[in-house]
């Protein structure tokens, strides 16, 4: 079985066309190996509204089983992805994130820094990913292993 997977990179400067957007493209390649489609792929920039909104639509509308957010889980004051995706949750699933946080800190105690969150909305697991391609790559891939079966138990639970 297929999942469909949604990818929302939270940056001003990508938003904006300064940046290219290397970290969603990366993370696009990490979940296709697994057993994920992405079915959306989206660049926002760092307004906590519009994450909300792009949740919502995406859980709500069944576009997605599994979303991954990168950037705005910093300690700058434009990072609010975390609290964006709190308003959002109807339960939280803490340890991807504490998962996240350990694995970071394996490579720099700024690992710290990170203030991402999980959960579920309806059959939809959100997890917020750090933004540095580097940090991605080291996290994404201590959490991959177990995406299918969370994602399978989160869609199951309104069975």
């Amino acid at each position: 079985m297929s999942y469909k997977a949604a990818i929302i990179a939270l940056s001003d400067n990508v938003s904006k066309g300064v940046h290219e957007d290397v970290s969603g493209a990366l993370i696009r390649e990490m979940i296709t190996q697994k057993d994920f489609e992405v079915t959306v792929q989206l660049i926002l920039g760092d307004d906590p509204e519009e994450l909300k909104k792009a949740l919502i639509d995406i859980c709500d509308n069944g576009k997605a089983n599994l979303v991954l957010t990168s950037g705005g889980t910093g300690l700058s004051k434009q990072d609010n992805a975390p609290e964006a995706t709190l308003a959002v949750l109807e339960r939280q699933v803490p340890g991807f994130s504490e998962a996240i946080r350990v694995e970071s800190m394996k490579y720099t105690p700024r690992g710290m820094f990170y203030r991402g969150v999980s959960g579920i909305r309806g059959e939809t697991l959100i997890i917020n990913l750090p933004g540095s391609p580097k940090a991605i790559k080291e996290t994404l891939g201590v959490i991959l292993p177990v995406l299918e079966h969370g994602v399978k138990i989160v869609m199951s639970q309104n069975d």
